[in-house]
């Protein structure tokens, strides 16, 4: 049989060209395939394009893109050009190969096969290594604005005297260019010595001279340029030397010169500098002598004085002349750093005043007067009652609140402030019609007293402003929520699609659609199919959904959107919402910055501005995390109907602001023109606040001596009233310091020695914008080692015995415990501390303010509202002192008709009580809409029934008062994980 395989016995098979339809096919899948892969590109930059041209922000989108392409064209060319002459230079260099050695055998080959395509190889490396260089280049777009941009700051540095400016805006940029500068030089002597090799220019193994003398004058002038460079980088080391970080026992972040960078580093950077030169001119001149005799010896001067002079003399400085007498030897530097450093982060002005700290009630009529009016207490905890607003003004599962909420002044008043913002995860059917065409937006601002709550409620937050459309102080405002911190998803919008609006109370849905000007028309087929590429989502394209009118919005987050537009400014890591021209704004603290300033240490700002609140929608978004500089220099302004984003100069002395303002002129309104309403909003920024605490803990101190030996040391205490190690947050608090006379809207911090819990320092600025003493820092500093700080305090509270057996009574009820904000007044040469006690029953949902503990010195007050606890503290009767155990009060006499239950039986009786009672509030929740007043006196019945209980528990013989540890007035109350006990 023959082969079907087409061997030999087999008919032969003629393999030719496709034919011309399928060559036509292929070249024509190949021409789409190239276009489908540049539309992929062109999208992306279309799609910026349009988002940037949408919120009136285009020349920040053009300016960027120019530099980054001029800086690109620029440097790639460069670099380009810098190895193509000097490869096309080895190759004009080539000596002829009359004599054919081995070596130069067994490299013929590769010369034959280069030879065709000489300029082709030599157009692909230097295309290669300019497109490396250039992107690499881009990188840099902001130095060079800054550089090219920067304005003076009117100070100088101590050690050069130069104006600050040389080292933010122009230091950066040289280093820049001495480093590209290197790597042109390096990579054409790679690719010129490779050249010269493959040409015969080089020899390794060939009998003769080594190289030729045009490949070692070449040769030596690009290692002269290296030289060069390298004497260049010696003399900027110097400048270097006023921003160097290093380790030092005064501070892990010490920057800035000290006595051996002053004495032995930058004379050895200058003397190296000069043989760099010396060393240069000698390769240079191997242009003449044709020898590398004196350049190899002057190389090696060079790195021998660089081993000697630049670390083996340094290191004998150190160890001979300053570790013998280190303190004295540093103290001038030591004074520089602290001057500059206060300086950098705005605190030169700060000066500690000295504070008693030990509170006695000596008046207690009077100092009750005096605690009154000290501050407006807040006891609705913005951190704890987020779950409470949920559950009360959620109103439909797919809204939601966030898990902090703001603080805010409304009519005078601290007022707590949570947008009901929208939750995807809460719709009950999801699909890509739901989720970005129906679904699209929160609705409505809830505000409540921060003072106080409501009647009848048991401790819910008193709403200010409340309901489905909302209802209250706020008025009449847009009250749809299009752009918020929750809101990550895109929405298309405004076109044939309706949009839910909100449900009435009977079911009825009212729709919507978006009249607002922001987000970005898709009713064309360009940006529908661009954004279809850019959000991989297909439908976008044919969607009936979308038509005339269709928006597309994104970019929805206030601090997204306020990066977007000003990608030079740090932003502070918590947006809040303010009532403004009848809009929801949005308002955003933000930052400049620089890691420039000579001899101001660093901080790292995502530890220094990490506290026990902070998450990932928290977080500073920073532009450079070390700096050591830092002003709050724009309030910005997001619309959350229409996204319109507003920059304000807000510091107006800012050199790093006026340099970002020459660079993207029109993008920063002038402080002039923030209008009236939004100032009253504005309010002292947290992370700037939490930056400055953390350098004053140290740079509080302006003697050099206490400063090296950090005898006063301070730290930011743990937030006691949780179970992790995270630094207590500042709170914002209307409260009056020593010598005020009325209250000032505040942001307050306390301290403790390093390594101590006892309170230290009392830290408060004012935060009021409309304040003449806006941004003014107070300081006291505790003269009493024994007060306590806000952990003792803790502890104290958890040991004080009728807290103890509240507590342990809530848990035998299967109620959970959280601790709200422990606040920190200072009163009469005292602390006040202020701290409210939240309840969570069993199957509830959120926590309501159950009880309220005051301490002052040694009095500790603990009631269900905070005029009771006051009273126990400063009252005629006072309250018991922790020590003392506590007792139950008599109960007054009474004639029962039937004699009480006693023993097992009155304890049953009691849990069926608190069990009943429970059920009544729970079912008055449940009530649309609910019914306040079932609810409050289920809440009562219930204590009352718990109170029953805890007495007859007592009343057993092995459960007499004293019996249980953790009744005992020095017991801590157990704890489970999710209370945020401290010490847990």
């Amino acid at each position: 049989m023959p082969d079907r395989g087409g061997g030999p016995t087999g008919p032969r098979i003629r393999v030719g060209r496709p034919s011309r339809r399928v060559r036509t096919l292929l070249m024509t899948l190949g021409i789409l395939a190239v276009l489908a892969m540049v539309f992929v590109m062109f999208s992306g930059f279309w799609t910026d394009w349009l988002w940037y041209r949408s919120v009136d922000y285009s020349s920040v989108f053009t300016t960027t893109l120019w530099t980054k392409i001029g800086l690109f064209a620029v440097f790639g060319l460069l670099m380009a050009v810098a190895v193509g002459v000097n490869i096309w230079l080895a190759h004009r260099l080539r000596p002829p190969l009359s004599a054919m050695s081995l070596e130069q055998q067994s490299l013929d080959r590769y010369r034959m096969g280069i030879a065709p395509y000489k300029k082709w190889v030599l157009l692909a490396i230097t295309a290669l290594v300019g497109l490396i260089a250039g992107a690499s280049a881009t990188g840099q777009w902001r130095t060079w604005l800054m550089w090219v941009n920067g304005v003076s700051f009117g100070e100088k540095d101590p050690q050069f005297n130069m104006d600050v400016s040389f080292f933010a805006f122009d230091l950066p940029w040289y280093r820049f260019m001495l480093g590209f500068g290197f790597a042109a030089v390096v990579l054409s002597l790679i690719a010129a010595a490779l050249t010269h090799y493959l040409y015969g220019g080089l020899r390794i193994t060939s009998p003769g001279a080594r190289a030729t003398a045009a490949a070692t004058g070449h040769l030596s002038v690009l290692l002269g340029l290296f030289v060069a460079l390298k004497a260049v980088a010696y003399w900027l080391d110097r400048y270097g030397l006023a921003v160097k970080s290093s380790d030092f026992k005064a501070t892990d972040n010490w920057t800035g010169l000290r006595y051996v960078d002053a004495n032995a580093y930058l004379p050895a950077k200058t003397i190296l500098f000069c043989i760099a030169v010396i060393c240069a001119l000698l390769f240079f001149a191997t242009l003449w002598r044709r020898t590398w005799q004196l350049p190899v010896i002057g190389f090696g001067l060079m790195v021998l004085s660089a081993i000697l002079i630049g670390g083996l003399y340094p290191a004998i400085v150190q160890k001979f002349q300053v570790q013998p007498n280190e303190q004295a030897k540093e103290a001038p530097y030591i004074e520089k750093n602290i001057e500059a450093t206060r300086k950098a982060y705005g605190i030169d002005g700060v000066k500690p005043g000295d504070y008693t700290g030990r509170g006695e009630v000596k008046n207690p009529e009077q100092q009750r007067k005096s605690a009154d009016t000290a501050a407006s207490y807040r006891i609705n905890d913005p951190n704890i009652v987020s779950p409470t607003f949920q559950q009360l003004e959620q109103e439909r599962k797919y809204y939601q609140f966030p898990s902090t909420l703001d603080i805010d002044r409304y009519r005078g008043q601290d007022t707590i402030i949570g947008l009901r913002e929208l939750n995807l995860a809460g719709v009950d059917k999801r699909n890509w019609i739901n989720d970005h065409f129906t679904y699209t937006h929160g609705f409505g601002a809830v505000t409540a007293k921060g003072t106080a709550t409501a009647e009848g409620t048991s401790g819910a937050p008193a709403f200010t402003e409340s309901g489905l459309p909302t209802k209250g102080m706020l008025g009449d405002y847009e009250q749809r929520i299009y752009y918020g911190e929750k809101t990550t998803q895109y929405s298309i919008v405004g076109g044939p699609q309706k949009e839910l609006d909100y449900e009435q109370d009977g079911g009825s849905q009212v729709t919507t659609s978006y009249k607002g000007k922001g987000g970005i028309d898709v009713s064309g087929p360009l940006n529908r199919a661009a954004y279809a590429v850019a959000f991989s989502e297909p439908q976008i394209m044919y969607s009936g959904a979308i038509g005339d009118g269709s928006k597309i919005l994104y970019n929805r987050t206030p601090k997204q959107r306020v990066e977007a537009v000003a990608p030079w400014l740090t932003i502070d890591g918590d947006a809040y919402p303010a009532v403004i021209g009848k809009r929801v704004q949005w308002v955003v603290d933000a930052y400049t910055t620089t890691n420039g300033y000579p001899y101001a240490s660093r901080t790292t700002l995502g530890d220094t501005t990490a506290d026990s609140l902070t998450d990932r929608q928290r977080a500073v978004v920073a532009q450079q995390n070390q700096v050591n500089y830092i002003r709050n220099s724009v309030k910005a302004t997001v619309d959350a109907y229409d996204g319109t984003v507003t920059l304000y100069e807000w510091d107006e002395k800012d050199p790093v602001l006026k340099t970002w303002k020459k660079a993207f002129p029109g993008t920063v309104k002038d402080r002039a023109d923030i209008p009236d309403e939004l100032e009253d909003h504005l309010r002292y920024p947290q992370d700037m606040f939490k930056v400055q605490r953390e350098l004053l803990a140290l740079y509080h101190v302006t003697d050099a001596d206490q400063f090296y030996n950090a005898s006063d040391a301070w730290q930011v205490p743990n937030d006691p009233t949780k179970s992790d190690s995270n630094a207590v947050p500042p709170y914002y608090l209307s409260m009056k310091l020593p010598g005020d006379k009325a209250q000032q809207f505040s942001l307050t911090t306390t301290f403790t020695p390093s390594g101590r819990p006892n309170l230290r320092a009392f830290m408060a600025v004012d935060a009021d914008a409309n304040s003449a003493d806006y941004g003014k820092i107070e300081l006291l500093r505790v003269t009493d080692d024994n007060v306590d700080g806000p952990e003792q305090v803790q502890s104290r509270l958890n040991r004080h015995g009728p807290i103890a057996t509240y507590v342990r009574d809530l848990k035998g009820a299967d109620s959970t415990i959280k601790y709200g904000n422990l606040l920190t007044v200072p009163l009469d040469s005292g602390f006040l501390y202020v701290e409210p006690i939240y309840a969570q029953g069993r199957g509830s949902e959120f926590p309501l303010l159950s009880k309220v503990a005051v301490v002052y010195g040694q009095k500790i007050g603990f009631a269900d509202d905070l005029a009771g606890a006051l009273g126990q503290v400063f009252g005629a009767e006072g309250a018991p002192d922790e020590e003392t155990p506590p007792t139950e009060p008599e109960e007054p006499p009474t004639e029962p008709t039937e004699p009480p239950a006693t023993g097992d039986a009155a304890l049953r009786d009691a849990i069926a009580d608190a069990q009943k009672a429970y059920d009544d509030a729970r079912a008055a929740l449940e009530k649309e809409p609910t019914d306040w007043a079932a609810y409050g006196k289920a809440q009562a019945d219930l204590e009352a029934a718990l109170k029953r209980a805890a007495e007859a528990q007592r009343a057993q013989p092995d459960s007499a008062p004293g019996a249980e540890s953790d009744a005992k007035p020095d017991a801590k109350p157990e704890s489970t994980p999710d209370e945020g006990a401290p010490g847990d």
